[in-house]
């Protein structure tokens, strides 16, 4: 995870070194922002597609939250108008509730690359406070998953929850803290997104397919540099 967040930010980087030459404004064309988010999922099941397994009636899921470092690389359409992209991985496991809720770690080490757009609309004219709201398509690419030790359990030898195309609404407000383009950034994204998790015997049978309610919340704060 480490590795592949570390070229991520050295991506965010090498886009902005040809503009970085140039003195921070705070009404720059571009803004680049470091920031620590928690992502806050839900997870729970809204649809059982496969079941060989037999599972009690009321079983249900949920996913653990996790904090992460983000960045984020935004342009300046125009003062009101931006686009901006995230860049983060969070990884996360699936624990059973309700009915199997004494059972821990269906799923491990879901690891996920949210790739996420959004089309951004700015209040002007309040000073140093700029609020925004925003929406965009987001695609939760599945980098890894595994079948945990409750999951073994249940009967299952291996599980994968596919990746998926959702979308996001985001709201929040950059403060400028100077005239030379540093501000600080708060932000929320609720994301709508449902996966489908897997569950697979030795000899690679289905035998248990869920659609999750993923539908985090992702709550970010740090600092931008407009320029």
């Amino acid at each position: 995870m480490k590795t592949h967040l570390l070229s991520c930010l050295a991506g965010v980087a090498a886009l902005t070194m040809p503009v970085a030459a140039h003195a921070g404004a705070s009404d720059g064309k571009v803004q680049v922002k470091l920031m620590m988010s928690g992502v806050l999922p839900d997870g729970k099941i809204d649809a059982v597609r496969t079941d060989l397994i037999g599972v009690p009636a009321g079983t249900q899921t949920k996913a653990n939250d996790n904090w992460v470092p983000t960045a984020a690389i935004e342009y300046f359409v125009s003062p009101n108008i931006s686009i901006e992209t995230i860049c983060c991985l969070t990884a996360h496991h699936v624990d059973g509730a309700g009915a199997i809720g004494a059972i821990s770690n269906l799923v491990d080490n879901v690891l996920i690359l949210p790739a996420t757009v959004t089309l951004k609309a700015h209040a002007t004219g309040l000073g140093a406070l700029k609020p925004y709201v925003g929406v965009g398509p987001s695609y939760f690419l599945i980098l890894d998953s595994k079948v945990g030790a409750g999951g073994k359990t249940l009967g299952a030898a291996s599980a994968k929850v596919n990746s998926k195309l959702g979308f996001a609404l985001q709201a929040g407000v950059d403060v400028a803290l100077n005239d030379r383009g540093l501000g600080l950034s708060l932000d929320a994204k609720r994301y709508f997104v449902r996966p489908v998790a897997s569950f697979y015997t030795a000899a690679g049978v289905e035998a248990l397919s869920t659609r999750h309610k993923l539908d985090p919340w992702v709550v970010s704060a740090g600092l931008a540099y407009r320029f």
